[in-house]
C-alpha cells in the first residue's frame, strides 16, 4: 500500500538558500539539514553570454573626432540620406493628395451620374404608370360577357 505523505516545511538557512524537508527530517541536525538543500536557480544576466550578438551599427564606437575625414564623410552620408528620405515622404504626400483630389472628382461625377439616372427612372416610371392605367381602363370585356360593360367608342360601327 502507498504509505502516507508526510507534509513538507520549506525554509531559509542564512544565505537565502530555501531548503525543503518534510516533518521527520525537521528535527535532525543541521548538517543533515544542509546535505538536503537545494539550491534556487538563479538565471544568467546579460553579462554572462549566451545572448544574441549585436549588429555592428549599436556596438560602441569610440567617438570620432570631429576634424577627421572619416567623420566629415559619415555625416556628409548622413546628410544626404536624410534629404533622400525627406524628399521620399514630401513625394509620397503629394501622390497621396493627388489621388484624393482624383477620387473627390470621381466621387461627384459619380454621385451627378446618380442623381440624372434617378431622375431618368422617375420619368420612365410615371410614363410606365400612365400607360398600364391607360392599358387597364382599354382592355374590351372577354367575349362571354358582352351585355355586362359598354361598347367600345368605334364611330365606324356607331355609322352603320
Amino acid at each position: 500500500m502507498s504509505r502516507p505523505s508526510q507534509p513538507k516545511l520549506t525554509t531559509s538557512d542564512h544565505n537565502g538558500v530555501s531548503v525543503i524537508q518534510s516533518q521527520a527530517h525537521a528535527a535532525s541536525s543541521s548538517a543533515v539539514a544542509r546535505a538536503q538543500q537545494v539550491p534556487q536557480l538563479v538565471p544568467a544576466g546579460p553579462s554572462a553570454g549566451g545572448g544574441k550578438a549585436l549588429p555592428p551599427s549599436k556596438l560602441k564606437k569610440p567617438p570620432a573626432d570631429k576634424d577627421s575625414d572619416e567623420y566629415r564623410q559619415r555625416r556628409e552620408r548622413n546628410n544626404l540620406a536624410v534629404k533622400k528620405s525627406r524628399m521620399r515622404s514630401k513625394q509620397k504626400a503629394m501622390d497621396t493628395q493627388q489621388r484624393v483630389n482624383e477620387l473627390k472628382e470621381e466621387n461627384e461625377r459619380l454621385e451627378a451620374k446618380i442623381k440624372l439616372l434617378s431622375k431618368e427612372l422617375s420619368v420612365l416610371k410615371d410614363l410606365f404608370l400612365e400607360h398600364a392605367h391607360n392599358l387597364a381602363d382599354n382592355v374590351q370585356p372577354p367575349a362571354g360577357a358582352e351585355g355586362s360593360s359598354p361598347a367600345p367608342n368605334n364611330t365606324a360601327a356607331n355609322g352603320q
